[in-house]
């Protein structure tokens, strides 16, 4: 019994303290034992990291404890939302790994929405106001100061509801009405100081195109959206606190509403928040990534240096790796800064699983093998995954004439140097132990070939190849290898904690987040390799070829290094 015990205490632990909430509930009986989540994302941008930390909590409670998850666009700002926005969030979502139950949108609300609005002005809750943003905000008060009520407070009922109804018009002015809730303008919660409800928009809706005018806000629209789907844990991030007590007196207002109509059910949402997912040398902030975008300072939203879903995929991060993260940084109650080596320490645990094995030279220098028969070649197997046999092999070319990488060679070698170096021998991978017995340099001493002889009896899996050599060193055949584009990226900011730096984040950028090397080569085999399969550029680090990559042109982005070499250069 003691064992059970302990079991489940370390079950316990090992789950999310939301994930503890909501089986409490479960346990409890509430809902009548349903589980119903929803993911809202803003259809203003592309979705990154940090939303995947809501993704993969939203939709994971769902699956976990067999509920449904809906995805709902929180589509009420048609000045900065579009199309492109919603099919990139449902294409990054089904990327990750997870499946929605259904597809709504706040717009399909806007008229149940505008019907609560007008019954909350005809019971007094609600009024228009003609002040301008400024004037309103200077009236808000402090959280320890009193709100002043605006002189429009308490205008007739009938003069707000023809107000109203003019603020849904075309002929209405942009930011010259506001519809707001009538609350408390001394209430120690600034959000309760008689909220904005609606504003005037005349930018065309994605869905709705020019059928409304006035749109609801955010704190308006989502707790009742929430409720009209039956939604029964609304899950979302720690600055959503404050905002829970306007969110429970809306849904109050509307259960009254629906009473009245006839309609009232008991489906309360119950809100859980989290942390937000900040990670070191990145911004989170959507105005920001935006900003980047347009300025042009990354290539756009699939930037592989960008934090976006898409732009990680680019790189050539695994869906899996992402959720693995996720699931090592938990779910708390309190904020923190992540170190982006973590991320990338998850992305080198899944690819190395996963990731073809193969040979690319990005600084070459030519190795001429001199006591091999010129014209002759040899074909080897290559292993393409050691941590999975059912990966298969695929067939290289050894020759006469090799590349090497430049950094391979030494001339003048300290004693601790095990690559290749006058004197000294080497096993080339998958091929032969070799000796090098010279090089040739330019005028300017710069090293132009490098010599060397192989023992024919050291091929792998010859008897000979058990002789040990202290370096091994990949090459490819010059005659049969691809020319090649390699984009060396790196993190975006040089800052570690961009949130906290006061600067201007244009003086925070990392000059050196890319770097194009264009005299690469590659096994002409992947020239049969497919747009973002994973790679390990043996000795070199991670890679996936890249969208812009055609058979003419092979183009590959590294993804992360094989170690994490980050941390030593900015100690």
């Amino acid at each position: 019994m003691a064992d059970n015990t302990s079991r489940d205490n370390e079950e316990k632990k090992s789950i999310s303290f939301v994930e503890q909430i909501i089986e409490g509930d479960l346990a409890e009986g509430k809902n009548g034992g349903k589980i119903q989540t929803r993911f809202p994302p803003e259809p203003n941008g592309y979705i990154h990291i940090g939303h995947a930390k809501a993704i993969c909590m939203d939709f994971g409670a769902a699956e976990k404890y067999g509920g449904v998850c809906n995805l709902r666009f929180d589509d009420t700002n048609p000045s900065k939302e579009n199309t492109e926005y919603v099919d990139s969030i449902l294409n990054d979502i089904q990327w990750l790994g997870f499946k929605w139950a259904n597809v709504y949108y706040a717009s399909d609300y806007f008229q149940k929405l505008w019907d609560f609005a007008v019954w909350m002005i005809q019971k007094g809750l609600a009024y228009v106001d003609e002040q301008t943003s400024e004037q309103i905000a200077a009236q808000k008060g402090t959280p320890t100061c009193p709100g002043t009520e605006s002189p429009y407070r308490n205008r007739p009922v009938e003069e707000s509801l023809r107000l109203f109804n003019e603020m849904n018009t075309a002929e209405s002015v942009e930011g010259s009405m506001v519809l707001r809730a009538k609350l408390d303008m001394a209430n120690p919660n600034m959000h309760f100081r008689d909220p904005v409800i609606y504003r005037i928009i005349h930018t065309p809706h994605h869905r709705t195109g020019t059928k409304w005018h006035a749109y609801p806000m955010y704190d308006f629209a989502h707790g009742q959206s929430d409720y009209f789907e039956g939604v029964t844990h609304s899950i979302c991030t720690l600055e959503f606190v404050p905002h829970r007590p306007l969110y429970d007196k809306f849904i109050d207002l509307l259960k009254e509403y629906e009473g009245e109509a006839g309609n009232i059910t008991d489906n309360r949402p119950r809100q859980i928040e989290f942390n937000r997912l900040n990670l070191t040398y990145t911004v989170m902030s959507k105005r920001k990534l935006h900003t980047l975008v347009d300025e042009h300072l990354v290539e756009g939203w699939d930037d592989p240096r960008m934090p976006t879903v898409c732009g990680m995929r680019r790189r050539g991060y695994s869906s899996q790796s992402i959720r693995n993260f996720i699931d090592s940084i938990g779910y708390t109650k309190f904020d923190a800064l992540n170190d982006y080596a973590l991320l990338e320490a998850a992305v080198r645990d899944d690819l190395n699983k996963k990731a073809c094995r193969v040979s690319a030279v990005l600084n070459p220098v030519k190795l001429v093998i001199t006591n091999y028969p010129e014209g002759q070649t040899e074909k080897l197997e290559a292993v393409n995954n050691p941590e999975n046999e059912a990966d298969g092999t695929h067939t290289i070319t050894f020759s006469r004439e090799l590349w090497i990488e430049r950094d391979d060679f030494m001339e003048d070698a300290p004693k601790k140097f095990f690559r290749l170096t006058p004197g000294k021998e080497v096993r080339l991978k998958n091929s032969y132990i070799i000796m090098c017995t010279g090089c040739k340099k330019d005028s300017e001493g710069n090293i132009e070939e490098i010599y060397a002889e192989y023992d024919p009896t050291s091929r792998s899996g010859m008897e000979g190849a058990n002789r040990k050599v202290k370096g091994t060193l990949h090459w490819l055949s010059i005659a049969h290898c691809e020319k090649a584009e390699v984009r060396l990226y790196d993190r975006l900011f040089n800052v570690e904690n961009t949130a906290a730096d006061e600067r201007d984040f244009h003086e925070l950028l990392n000059p050196e987040s890319l770097k194009v090397l264009n005299n690469c080569y590659v096994e002409s085999y992947l020239k049969e390799r497919n747009v973002g399969d994973f790679l390990q550029f043996q000795r070199i680090g991670y890679f996936t070829i890249d969208k812009d990559s055609t058979p003419m042109h092979l183009v590959f982005n590294r993804t992360v290094g094989l170690k994490d070499t980050w941390a030593k250069i900015n100690k």
